[in-house]
Protein backbone atom coordinates (compact mmCIF):
# COMPACT_ATOMS: atom_id res chain seq x y z
CA UNK A 1 0.00 0.00 0.00
CA UNK A 2 2.96 2.49 0.57
CA UNK A 3 4.40 2.78 -3.08
CA UNK A 4 0.76 3.33 -4.21
CA UNK A 5 -0.14 5.57 -1.21
CA UNK A 6 0.02 8.86 -3.52
CA UNK A 7 -0.50 7.31 -6.71
CA UNK A 8 -3.95 7.60 -8.70
CA UNK A 9 -4.99 5.91 -12.31
CA UNK A 10 -4.56 8.13 -14.91
CA UNK A 11 -5.68 8.00 -18.76
CA UNK A 12 -2.47 8.51 -19.51
CA UNK A 13 -1.34 5.38 -18.35
CA UNK A 14 -2.21 1.54 -20.57
CA UNK A 15 -6.11 1.49 -18.90
CA UNK A 16 -5.69 -1.49 -16.38
CA UNK A 17 -2.10 -2.14 -16.21
CA UNK A 18 -0.82 -4.17 -13.01
CA UNK A 19 -0.18 -0.69 -10.77
CA UNK A 20 -3.80 0.24 -11.65
CA UNK A 21 -5.45 -3.66 -10.95
CA UNK A 22 -3.03 -3.10 -7.77
CA UNK A 23 -4.71 -0.08 -6.53
CA UNK A 24 -8.56 -0.91 -7.19
CA UNK A 25 -7.47 -4.09 -4.99
CA UNK A 26 -6.31 -2.48 -2.37
CA UNK A 27 -9.13 0.19 -2.37
CA UNK A 28 -11.43 -2.60 -2.67
CA UNK A 29 -10.35 -4.48 0.61
CA UNK A 30 -9.70 -1.54 2.45
CA UNK A 31 -13.01 -0.55 2.08
CA UNK A 32 -14.61 -4.19 3.01
CA UNK A 33 -12.23 -3.75 6.04
CA UNK A 34 -13.61 -0.56 6.79
CA UNK A 35 -17.36 -2.13 6.42
CA UNK A 36 -16.60 -5.35 8.47
CA UNK A 37 -15.63 -3.39 11.42
CA UNK A 38 -18.82 -1.26 11.45
CA UNK A 39 -20.63 -4.24 11.51
CA UNK A 40 -19.14 -5.67 14.61
CA UNK A 41 -19.25 -2.54 16.75
CA UNK A 42 -23.04 -2.48 15.26
CA UNK A 43 -23.29 -6.18 16.94
CA UNK A 44 -21.69 -5.22 19.97
CA UNK A 45 -23.63 -2.11 20.76
CA UNK A 46 -26.98 -4.40 19.76
CA UNK A 47 -25.91 -7.06 22.12
CA UNK A 48 -25.13 -4.50 24.81
CA UNK A 49 -28.36 -3.10 24.21
CA UNK A 50 -30.09 -5.65 24.85
CA UNK A 51 -32.43 -3.70 27.30
CA UNK A 52 -36.01 -3.57 27.82
CA UNK A 53 -37.40 -0.26 28.47
CA UNK A 54 -40.23 -0.27 30.80
CA UNK A 55 -41.56 3.13 29.18
CA UNK A 56 -43.31 1.74 25.60
CA UNK A 57 -42.38 4.63 23.62
CA UNK A 58 -38.70 4.44 24.69
CA UNK A 59 -39.11 0.82 23.37
CA UNK A 60 -40.71 1.87 20.88
CA UNK A 61 -38.09 3.69 19.45
CA UNK A 62 -35.56 1.64 20.44
CA UNK A 63 -36.80 -1.26 18.34
CA UNK A 64 -37.32 1.14 15.41
CA UNK A 65 -33.34 2.18 15.88
CA UNK A 66 -32.83 -1.27 16.05
CA UNK A 67 -34.90 -2.27 12.31
CA UNK A 68 -33.14 0.58 10.82
CA UNK A 69 -29.51 -0.54 12.03
CA UNK A 70 -30.04 -3.88 11.05
CA UNK A 71 -31.50 -3.37 7.53
CA UNK A 72 -28.12 -0.67 7.24
CA UNK A 73 -26.52 -3.76 8.18
CA UNK A 74 -28.32 -5.93 5.47
CA UNK A 75 -27.49 -3.36 2.68
CA UNK A 76 -23.88 -4.02 3.94
CA UNK A 77 -23.96 -7.20 3.35
CA UNK A 78 -25.19 -6.91 -0.19
CA UNK A 79 -22.34 -4.09 -0.53
CA UNK A 80 -19.27 -6.80 0.19
CA UNK A 81 -21.04 -9.35 -2.20
CA UNK A 82 -20.45 -6.84 -4.77
CA UNK A 83 -16.85 -6.04 -3.30
CA UNK A 84 -16.02 -9.76 -3.57
CA UNK A 85 -17.07 -10.03 -7.42
CA UNK A 86 -14.95 -7.07 -8.13
CA UNK A 87 -12.04 -8.52 -6.40
CA UNK A 88 -12.57 -11.70 -8.42
CA UNK A 89 -12.93 -9.43 -11.59
CA UNK A 90 -9.66 -8.54 -10.92
CA UNK A 91 -8.61 -11.55 -10.80
CA UNK A 92 -9.57 -12.72 -14.04
CA UNK A 93 -8.61 -9.62 -15.61
CA UNK A 94 -12.68 -8.07 -16.79
CA UNK A 95 -12.33 -5.54 -14.00
CA UNK A 96 -12.84 -2.46 -15.43
CA UNK A 97 -14.63 -3.03 -18.44
CA UNK A 98 -18.38 -2.83 -18.85
CA UNK A 99 -20.61 -6.49 -18.56
CA UNK A 100 -22.90 -4.66 -21.26
CA UNK A 101 -20.61 -3.37 -24.14
CA UNK A 102 -17.09 -4.38 -23.14
CA UNK A 103 -15.86 -1.52 -23.43
CA UNK A 104 -13.53 0.45 -20.46
CA UNK A 105 -15.71 1.96 -17.76
CA UNK A 106 -13.98 5.42 -17.12
CA UNK A 107 -11.00 5.82 -14.10
CA UNK A 108 -13.17 8.28 -13.03
CA UNK A 109 -16.61 6.28 -12.14
CA UNK A 110 -14.57 3.49 -11.07
CA UNK A 111 -12.62 5.66 -8.55
CA UNK A 112 -16.27 6.90 -7.27
CA UNK A 113 -17.83 3.84 -7.35
CA UNK A 114 -14.87 0.62 -7.83
CA UNK A 115 -17.79 -1.97 -7.93
CA UNK A 116 -19.39 -0.77 -10.86
CA UNK A 117 -19.83 -3.34 -13.82
CA UNK A 118 -21.37 -1.15 -16.63
CA UNK A 119 -20.13 1.91 -18.13
CA UNK A 120 -21.51 5.35 -17.29
CA UNK A 121 -23.59 5.51 -20.87
CA UNK A 122 -24.49 1.44 -20.28
CA UNK A 123 -26.10 2.47 -16.48
CA UNK A 124 -28.29 5.47 -17.90
CA UNK A 125 -29.40 2.96 -20.42
CA UNK A 126 -30.34 -0.25 -18.02
CA UNK A 127 -32.09 2.75 -15.67
CA UNK A 128 -34.09 3.98 -18.77
CA UNK A 129 -35.26 0.88 -19.26
CA UNK A 130 -35.81 -0.03 -15.64
CA UNK A 131 -37.88 3.55 -15.20
CA UNK A 132 -40.17 2.84 -18.30
CA UNK A 133 -40.96 -0.90 -16.86
CA UNK A 134 -41.74 0.38 -13.60
CA UNK A 135 -44.06 3.19 -15.36
CA UNK A 136 -46.02 0.75 -17.17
Amino acid sequence: MEKLKNYRPTDKEPFMNDRQKEYFRLKLLAWKDEILKESKLTLQALQEENVNHPDLADRASSETDRAIELRARDRQRKLIAKIDAALQRIEDNTYGYCEETGEPISLKRLEARPIATLSVEAQERHEKREKVYRDE
